[in-house]
């Protein structure tokens, strides 16, 4: 709980739609806190930029200097200690940015959970600061359409990616709620709609969504 009001971890596979979900918890006046979001505007900082620069030289800069993601991505996929080292780097920053913008959040009367929207909530430990977690499930099929889709991906890419964090079988399993996200969003919002009703009624004094 945060100012009294419930914190609710979204978790999935990749192109399983967890911002997609996160989104219809916002229509029901939850405050998303998207650790994406958090990760890009650290990125626009230029002592972030410059570390990364020091660190692995321009290959991980475009030509107008801002980072290259995809340079960055593929650098830490093939290596365990780059990955640890950015993640030493980039995760207290979001860490305080979520802290920063729950506070904000907390101040607006009409907020009744926050959602956070963090794609590797169990591999950093978030799910322990959560009063529930949701999984947002997919069929690989579906996932896989999205993600060639919308990141130009095929299914190596996104097993690869995939198979460098937690096993979706033990998300599910560990999970509080699960959420079936293919192609039908008012099967989608429904679905959100009834699991807010239930962690509502849970938590001490809790507003009904409206």
């Amino acid at each position: 709980m945060f100012s009294g009001k419930p914190i609710i971890g979204i978790t999935g596979g990749i192109g399983s739609g967890k911002s997609f979900v996160a989104a219809l918890f916002a229509e029901l006046h939850c405050a998303v806190i998207d650790s994406d979001a958090q990760v890009r505007a650290a990125y626009d900082d230029p002592a972030i930029r410059q570390t990364l620069r020091d660190w692995w030289g321009e290959a991980v800069l475009k030509p107008d200097g801002s980072v290259d993601r995809a340079a960055v991505a593929r650098r830490i996929f093939n290596d365990s200690a780059d990955r640890a080292r950015l993640e030493g780097l980039l995760h207290p920053i979001v860490r305080a940015a979520r802290q920063r913008d729950m506070g904000i959040f907390a101040q607006n009367p009409g907020t009744i959970a926050f959602v956070w929207d963090t794609p590797l909530l169990f591999e950093v430990g978030l799910q322990n600061q959560c009063d529930a977690v949701v999984f947002v499930d997919a069929p690989l099929q579906v996932r896989l359409d999205r993600v060639c889709r919308t990141r130009r991906w095929d299914e190596a890419e996104l097993l690869r990616r995939e198979n460098l964090q937690w096993p979706l079988d033990k998300k599910r399993e560990i999970s509080d709620y699960i959420i079936r996200n293919t192609a039908d969003a008012e099967e989608a919002r429904s679905q959100v709609r009834t699991v807010l009703s239930r962690i509502l009624e849970r938590a001490p004094n809790g507003p009904v969504p409206r």
